[in-house]
């Protein structure tokens, strides 16, 4: 159950960190203290959830995997706030960071 909770965790918490940092800039009309608020909002929860995924998972998962984990959701999670929420468009370099991030991930999940 770790082995399939644990990277969904963080990958919804990468969700929220992407949200919290562009989701406000849909709303600049109002101001920077909303924004911030909002993003703060978002934060806590998520950092909620980052920390019970890596508690959960140490032992599962070592620390150095869950960072990755952690650090490529959050690349797809941007890009895909970026596209969806933002309009931005995701480009054939966008397809080879990700494919390269894939390797990278393999790399460090394999156990030795």
């Amino acid at each position: 159950m770790k082995l399939v909770l644990v990277p969904l965790m963080i990958f919804v918490s990468g969700a929220f960190m992407a949200v919290a940092w562009l989701g406000h800039l849909r709303i600049r009309h109002y101001g920077f203290l909303p924004a911030l608020g909002m993003s703060w909002g978002i934060v806590l929860p998520e950092y909620i959830l980052n920390v019970a995924a890596t508690r959960y998972g140490f032992g599962t998962y070592t620390a150095a995997q869950m960072a990755t984990f952690h650090l490529t959701s959050g690349v797809i999670c941007v890009a895909l706030v970026s596209r969806f929420l933002l309009g931005e468009q995701i480009g054939a370099r966008h397809g080879l960071g990700f494919l390269l991030l894939a390797a990278g991930m393999t790399l460090l999940l394999k156990e030795k």
